[in-house]
């Protein structure tokens, strides 16, 4: 990994994230929802990163992903280390909030799909109180195996129906991530989200950690303090060999092929400025 060498995304251990910061995000997504351009929005922190050493698949999901945005400061440290200084942590949970926030975004319909039962009409109401004018055209509790073929027959002639500009997934990676991929021919949504534990955050299920431990690349060990039991070992296993590869690689031990992005992002990158 050589901090000299410039292209149009970050490489971390073989995976391409946009270089993005919260503005830019906003603004790429508000082109593509004007130009109605279909695709999938993919959040990448230290979890993706290493399922997709794991699974190539999801690497090529990434790949083909809308937009790869930096969700953790591992992410954005490595990208203001290879060149993008601009680079900001654009975390699910937060970007979902704006876009529901911005005004820019107020003839959006979304919907919302996720969540242990009843936590997305939970977050319905939450989002209704926040923002009274949103219009979120309804709610789908998934369950916690994937759907089977009949089931997402069923949910995408029910989307069919509803037509809502945005989907938000929240389910855990990489299960939100090869449900949007199956799910983009089948639809007419603009946009999908990945936004993964975004529905516990807004209802409270997961308490938000303050801006301090968050810049400091430290949410992780505040989840893990609230959850221990089901994030410990996910915690051990993927931050600790995200560690062990991103060192062997920097001594030049070993290598990875470079990401690759497959859906022309770079171009879009030049031509949408920075809000």
């Amino acid at each position: 990994m050589k901090p000299a060498i410039k292209s149009d995304s970050v490489d971390i251990l073989g995976v391409a994230v946009d270089p993005l910061s919260m503005e830019s995000a906003l603004g790429h997504i508000e082109c593509a929802l004007s130009q109605r351009r279909k695709g999938y929005v993919c959040m990448i922190g230290v979890h993706g990163i290493m399922e997709a050493q794991r699974d190539p698949q999801l690497a090529q999901i990434y790949a083909r992903s809308m937009l790869a945005v930096p969700d953790g400061m591992p992410t954005v440290w490595l990208g203001h280390w290879q060149g993008f200084g601009q680079m900001q942590r654009v975390a699910g949970p937060d970007l979902m909030l704006e876009v529901f926030r911005r005004p820019e975004f107020a003839h959006c319909t979304h919907f919302l799909y996720g969540g242990k039962e009843g936590v997305a009409d939970e977050l319905r109401e939450r989002l209704l109180q926040r923002f009274p004018s949103a219009r979120i055209a309804g709610t789908y509790t998934p369950p916690f195996r994937d759907l089977t073929l009949e089931e997402e027959t069923e949910f995408a002639a029910r989307m069919q129906s509803l037509k809502p500009d945005l989907l938000w997934v929240g389910i855990s990676t990489p299960k939100q991530e090869r449900l949007m991929k199956r799910l983009l021919p089948l639809l007419e949504s603009t946009l999908m989200f990945g936004v993964g534990a975004a529905f516990d955050f807004h209802t409270g299920r997961i308490k938000d950690s303050p801006q301090w431990v968050k810049r400091a690349g430290l949410q992780w060990l505040h989840r893990l303090i609230q959850d221990p039991r089901h994030l410990f070992w996910r915690y051990l296993k993927n931050n600790s060999a995200f560690v062990r590869c991103i060192l062997l690689e920097l001594a030049g031990i070993q290598e990875y092929p470079r990401g690759q992005r497959d859906t022309g992002f770079s171009a879009r990158l030049r031509t949408i400025p920075d809000r």
